[in-house]
């Protein structure tokens, strides 16, 4: 990819990260928010309100290192395994134990608490319906066998991005779960969708570049040429 792309890429992903991060912070904070907005405080709301946006970018900076390290990670594996096809066995089994994991450790639930009981699953099924939509697509877009891997990226890498918030055991700790899955699923899914689409811009970039470069490599040859004669 060359730089003007990753740029591009980048700051379209950070665009993504604060603004889910702002719309879902407003809504899950939003006593919060009124707070500041009934006692007429307006630089207090949007100061918070900016804060949240600021840590969208940082989740889509965190989410694109993810990203990124997913790559070697998934070179890495196929290497390891030999084929395409046990490696992806082996990702398979690695969802199992993470969403395993998730529920059973990660969540921390118990029976008497029910509002808190539903609001993780939800957020479980969040996590696997819009892991399981985006897989989908990358592997129409792209090839077949890309589902599993697309799949172990949105459920794997996401979750281990999101494992900070998960592990706090104090404060607002059901607020902030919630607010920050949503940027890193979305930007996630842009990363996997989208890349491609910058990668053959890079490549048509990179040929418009070359082509150019003969052409100033002809051009200087003509005159020295006409000026030898």
């Amino acid at each position: 990819m060359t730089i003007r792309n990753w740029v591009k890429f980048f700051l379209r992903a950070m665009a993504i990260g604060g603004a889910i991060t702002a719309f879902v912070g407003l809504i899950v904070r939003w006593d919060f928010f009124y707070g500041y907005i009934q006692a007429g405080e307006v630089w207090q709301f949007s100061g918070a309100f900016l804060w949240m946006i600021f840590l969208g970018f940082t989740m889509s900076v965190v989410a694109q290192m993810g990203f990124f390290a997913y790559l070697t990670v998934h070179q890495f594996g196929v290497n390891m395994f030999r084929t395409l096809t046990l490696w992806n066995w082996v990702q398979l089994l690695i969802i199992v134990v993470v969403l395993f994991d998730l529920v059973f450790f990660r969540f921390q639930l118990t029976k008497e608490d029910t509002g808190r009981t539903a609001l993780y699953i939800f957020l479980l099924l969040v996590l696997i319906i819009v892991s399981a939509i985006t897989a989908y697509f990358k592997a129409q877009w792209t090839k077949k066998y890309a589902l599993i891997s697309a799949l172990f990226f949105m459920i794997v890498i996401t979750t281990l991005e999101w494992l900070p918030a998960l592990m706090v055991t104090s404060g607002n700790r059901d607020e902030w779960v919630t607010i920050l899955l949503f940027p890193l699923l979305a930007v996630n899914a842009f990363q996997l969708l989208v890349l491609p689409k910058y990668n053959r811009q890079s490549d048509i970039d990179k040929e418009k570049l070359d082509k150019r470069r003969d052409e100033r490599k002809k051009s200087k040859q003509q005159k020295k040429s006409a000026k030898a004669k």
